[in-house]
């Protein structure tokens, strides 16, 4: 019997060190809020370029996104999104945290650890954290 519990001690120490390290971590992930301010009839989101880094996804589908998201053209200039339109910081705050919750966090685990594949037509979000895998509506 003693040897039974050692064998599972040791099969447990082993599976753990298997696992990726960031398993263990809990640090709470935080989408850095938008720095925007209105000029004349456009609205710039300052450090738009951080969040899509923060977020872990390239900026032009992220952009794309956000513009159907608020139902209007924009476009990228360095590190600064341009909006047509006055749009408050809460909202496009909101329409960034509504991407997140779609197309980052993991449903599973609830981690950003993720990334997007996709095969054939259709696009999948793949956790690295647990492994889950789910189709999503829009990349």
């Amino acid at each position: 019997m003693g040897d039974e519990k050692t064998d599972y001690e040791s099969l447990l120490k082993r599976a753990e060190e298997l696992l990726p390290i960031n398993v263990f971590e809990t640090n709470r992930f935080e989408i850095p809020r938008a720095d925007s301010f209105i000029m004349g009839n456009r609205t710039i989101v300052k450090n738009f370029r951080e969040i899509a880094q923060v977020l872990n996804r390239d900026v032009e589908p992220f952009l794309k996104y956000i513009l159907r998201e608020l139902a209007t053209a924009g476009n990228m200039s360095g590190q600064e999104a341009i909006f047509q339109g006055k749009f408050s910081s809460s909202v496009i705050s909101e329409k960034i945290e509504k991407y997140a919750k779609e197309s980052v966090i993991c449903t599973e685990c609830n981690r950003p650890d993720t990334r997007i594949i996709r095969e054939d037509r259709i696009t999948f979000l793949q956790c690295e954290a647990c492994g889950a895998r789910y189709p999503i509506k829009h990349a």
